[in-house]
């Protein structure tokens, strides 16, 4: 059976500038200077922001000191963002659930089959429901309760965690909790959640039986990054499911968690993968 482990000398290289004319020209330049060979490239220019977005897949570079060198030198004269990361080195993820588990099930699965390529550090919940979900999967299991007086004190504990572990992103996999404008300052670009945002209309408390009253046709899900502002952060992925007259509440209930699975691994995969750029109130995501 072939390997499902990365090259170990393959990398990710992202960078977004101020649009101009020569970027690809100079980037590709650099790495060919280095012998290192282009396995896959993507690019994009936002006419809008004037911004320029590329993303580098490129392999067999053992020692990259000359590189960074020349792209530290690139980033100064073209304003330049860009990080060079390994494609063995797995991020760290915390995953955050309040009492439904369906996307934490699906991701704990995706991780332990190799689909997804993150580390799972710790597990932090508002409920207990799910410790023996955790322990099965020998990742250690944070109860830590909130309620309105206890909230600072709280969220407090979940930094020093980030902190400890030295997560790179927080996933929300349906924790229930509006989280606070300071850690969302603190994790900023780094917290993506999942939420049901084909069903605008229907806030508040069983979503999926609003819909069903009103005969809808299509459900769907969005995971997006968290702001401040609820539930408007910058979109990563969308995806629908038709449905019909003849489905139940519960029945939209399983399709909708269905989409909802899908499209919040689609997210952390491709954050993982170094596809998602954010790109003001937008993202731009090469998958």
């Amino acid at each position: 059976m072939a390997s499902t482990k990365p090259p170990v000398h393959d990398h990710y290289l992202t960078l977004s500038c101020p649009d101009k004319a020569g970027i690809v020209y100079a980037v590709t330049g650099l790495l060919a200077a280095q012998n290192l060979t282009i396995l896959d490239l993507q690019q994009f220019s936002d006419p809008d922001s004037k911004t320029f977005f590329m993303r580098v897949h490129f392999g067999f570079g053992e020692d990259l000191s000359a590189l960074n060198s020349a792209l530290a030198q690139l980033a100064a004269e073209m304003k330049m963002d860009y990080s060079v990361r390994p494609v063995a080195q797995k991020p760290k993820v915390l995953i955050m659930v309040s009492k439904i588990g369906h996307c934490l099930n699906d991701l704990l699965y995706r991780v332990k089959s190799g689909q997804l390529k993150v580390d799972i550090p710790l597990i932090v919940s508002n409920h207990a429901d799910f410790a023996a979900l955790a322990q099965s999967y020998d990742i250690p299991f944070h109860h830590l309760p909130v309620t309105p007086a206890t909230k600072d004190a709280q969220e407090s504990q979940i930094l020093d965690l980030i902190a400890t572990h030295s997560i790179d992103l927080v996933v929300l996999a349906r924790y229930m909790q509006v989280l606070s404008p300071r850690l969302c300052t603190a994790m900023s670009g780094r917290i993506i959640n999942i939420h049901h945002s084909f069903l605008p209309s229907f806030k508040g408390a069983k979503p999926y039986h609003q819909a069903y009253e009103r005969g809808v046709k299509i459900i769907g899900a969005t995971a997006h990054f968290v702001t401040s502002d609820l539930d408007e952060g910058p979109i990563i992925e969308q995806r629908v499911a038709r449905v019909d007259h003849a489905m139940r509440p519960k029945e939209l209930v399983e399709e909708g968690s269905n989409v909802e699975s899908q499209v919040l691994a689609a997210a952390v995969k491709w954050w993982s993968e170094r596809r998602v750029f954010l790109n003001g109130a937008k993202t731009v995501v090469f998958n």
